[in-house]
């Protein structure tokens, strides 16, 4: 499950993404027009900073802008950055890797099997959608939007 951490952080860069010509975005801004609590907001985007997806700005016009371009900011890297591993057992996660002690046999368990195709597919789908993507599915009247092709369409 998405934490509230992840869609907060998300919630953000869209907006920041939104308003990507104005001056900084305060925090209290922000917290204020997408309802997220203004001291989780603070520490959800003192880690965007940090890792580099945000620059900020102290003082009187202070704020908070994208340090990239919304479709370099792929919701994969943030939810990663967030949430930890996308995998929702270890033994399906390809980098927090570790055996379920209480497994028999790994190369014949079957939850194994459906937790790796489900990280899969949820991978394929993160690592193909960024902020510039959803700012386009909120407009979006296609309900359909995740079955087209990007290359055809880019979700517009």
């Amino acid at each position: 499950m998405l934490s509230k951490k992840a869609k907060y952080a998300i919630k953000a860069l869209i907006f920041l993404a939104k308003n990507l010509n104005k001056p900084p975005m305060p925090v209290s801004k922000i917290s204020e027009l997408e309802k997220i609590p203004k001291k989780y907001l603070e520490v959800i985007l003192l880690d965007l900073r940090n890792a580099g997806y945000l620059f900020s700005k102290k003082g009187v016009d202070g704020g908070y802008i994208l340090s990239k371009l919304p479709e370099e900011i792929l919701l994969v890297s943030i939810v990663r950055l967030m949430d930890g591993p996308i995998a929702q057992v270890s033994c399906a996660s390809a980098f927090h890797y570790h055996s379920c002690e209480e497994c028999l046999d790994e190369a014949t368990c079957s939850i194994k099997k459906v937790y790796l195709k489900i990280r899969e597919e949820e991978l394929k789908i993160l690592s193909d959608i960024s902020i510039k993507d959803m700012i386009g599915i909120e407009q979006s009247t296609n309900h359909n939007w995740i079955l087209q092709d990007k290359s055809q369409s880019r979700l517009s």
